[in-house]
Formats: structure tokens, sequence, C-alpha cells
């Protein structure tokens, strides 16, 4: 069974984190690994740490997962790790490697607004390095009470990366049997100045690239998985891309994915300036694709009910 590995830390965004884990992994049918991360004991230090309050730190974090795992609900698989590294979000990557991780949960930075996301110092790290998809939940998830997710939105864009996210959306929404929208953001501020009639005809034809360019990328990423999966093309335009985002219409339990920069070095991630917008603006949880993840190592786990998902294997 693949998992999700949780950043838990018993704060607001852990508690946030926590909610977002143990929804994905209900609505997939994955396990749930709650990690939490203490600094290493060979770091340089100014003052030697007395071998009794390391054991102390240990003691008390593991009785802050252990208070975690006992919030997660019947019928979802956890299992707890305590991980020594010099940070933490390098001890979550090691997390995710050593157990075949599907992607690693964190919660928005401390400074992020209810209902918003925002990275922080870790989150910052991780969508600029992870070698899987990150998902970041929102300031205040935990009080939505979402215990599953029920339809699937992913970004599309027109440059490299792009079929890595669709694929990864298909899977995601097939594995949970749950719709999928495909969203095109067209931001309208490329039209520029001019005529009225030369700016629209230049905003209609804006308009029409993003369509064709998103049912171009559903019909290839639709190749080989269920015909009844539920698939539409929406296209949001606005003056920028936080106004493309408002324009749409958004559900508590909806998952957003957006892929990463073509800049990004293979197998890892790299958050380009669009997707940092993106991330800035959705007020549901979202997931961030390497460029040149694949999909078909995504949620191979057991679907809620037991059986596989179509189109998966065991």
């Amino acid at each position: 069974m693949r998992s999700v590995v949780v950043g838990y830390l018993d704060t607001p965004a852990g508690h946030d984190a926590l909610a977002l884990g143990t929804a994905l992994a209900h609505t997939l049918g994955v396990r749930l690994d709650l990690v939490m991360v203490l600094h290493d004991q060979g770091r340089a230090s100014l003052v030697p740490t007395a071998p009794s309050y390391e054991r102390h730190l240990d003691d008390l974090a593991e009785g802050w997962l252990q208070e975690a795992a006992a919030e997660v609900p019947a019928g979802v698989t956890s299992t707890t790790h305590l991980v020594r590294a010099e940070t933490f979000a390098e001890g979550l990557v090691a997390a995710a490697a050593d157990l075949e991780a599907d992607a690693i949960v964190i919660g928005a930075g401390k400074e992020g607004t209810l209902g918003r996301l925002h990275l922080g110092s870790v989150g910052g790290v991780l969508v600029h390095s992870a070698p899987v998809p990150v998902a970041i939940a929102p300031a205040g998830f935990a009080e939505r009470g979402v215990r599953s997710f029920g339809s699937v939105t992913a970004a599309v864009g027109t440059r490299a990366g792009a079929r890595a996210v669709v694929d990864t959306a298909v899977a995601t929404a097939a594995a949970a049997r749950v719709p999928l929208r495909l969203v095109s953001l067209v931001t309208l501020d490329s039209v520029g100045d001019g005529e009225r009639r030369d700016r629209d005809e230049r905003e209609r034809a804006l308009h029409d690239e993003a369509r064709e360019h998103a049912e171009r990328m559903r019909d290839i990423a639709l190749d080989g998985v269920p015909a009844d999966l539920d698939v539409t093309v929406e296209i949001a335009p606005g003056p920028r891309i936080a106004d493309a985002i408002d324009a749409l219409t958004w559900s508590d339990d909806e998952l957003a994915l957006v892929g990463s920069s073509r800049l990004a070095q293979p197998r890892r991630l790299f958050l380009g300036s669009v997707a940092a917008k993106i991330v800035r603006g959705v007020p549901v949880p979202l997931v961030v694709v390497p460029r040149d993840h694949d999909a078909r190592t995504t949620w191979t786990g057991v679907a809620p009910g037991g059986a596989h998902p179509e189109g998966t294997n065991p």
C-alpha cells in the first residue's frame, strides 16, 4: 500500500496538514504516515545537549504523534514516525523516500491568511526541491471538517509540465472516482491597449487558444483511463491570475493540482511565477506536481471499499 507523508507539529498548521492527509488517505485508499522531525543530534551547537534532554524531547514528540494518530478516523491506516534531520524539510523528503510515499503533506505557513495558502519556510524549500508532489493545506482547513474529496481541479498551462499535472490529476480523479475539471487560466493583461475591436479579437483568440490546449490535454490524458471518468474543461479569464482564480467556483471538498516550472531539475519541484500566484490564490488544498512526475506510480493503494481502482495496479 502506498502512502502520504504528513509533516506534523502540534500547531494549527500541523493540524491542518493532518486533516488534509487524512482526507487524501480516506479518498484514495492509501496509508497515512505521520512524521515529526526533530533536529539532528549531530548538528553544530554552542551548548552541548544533555542526553536526558534529548530523551525528554523524544518522549514529548512521541506523545504528540500518538495524540495525532488518535484523531485519525476508523478506516484509515496510519503509522507514526520520529525522524531526525538538520531541517524539517530534509526530514520529510528522507521519510518520503524511505516510505515510498506518493506525496508530502504540509500546512500553510504561520503567516497564512485564513482559508488561503502560504508556503512558509518549510513549504518554500519543499516546492523547490521535493522529488514527489507536495500537498499544502490552507490555513484553517482542519475546521472545515472535510473527510474526503468530491472533485479534482487541475490548472493546465501551455508549457512543459502540463502533461505531468494532467496525468496526475487523471490518476487522482480515477482512483477517487470523482469528477475532474481541467482549468486554463487566461490573463487578459497580455491583450494590451488599442482599439476596442482589436482588443476583443485578441481576447477571443486567447480564449480559443486556451480552450483548444486544455481540450487537447484532456484527450491525450484520457487515453487508456476509465471511460466513465467525468472530465470537463473550463476557461477562467481575468485581468490577473488572482482574478481568474476568483472567477472560478470552488467547493470545500475540492482538491487542486498545479504543475512545476519547466526550469525544474529532473524529478524535482520548482515553483514558477505563475504557479506561485496560483498557490497564493486558490482557497482549497493544492498539490504541486513535479515536471516529469510519472503518474503511473501515483495512488497505487487500495481504494475505499477495498477494490483496486480501474486503470491502476495493486
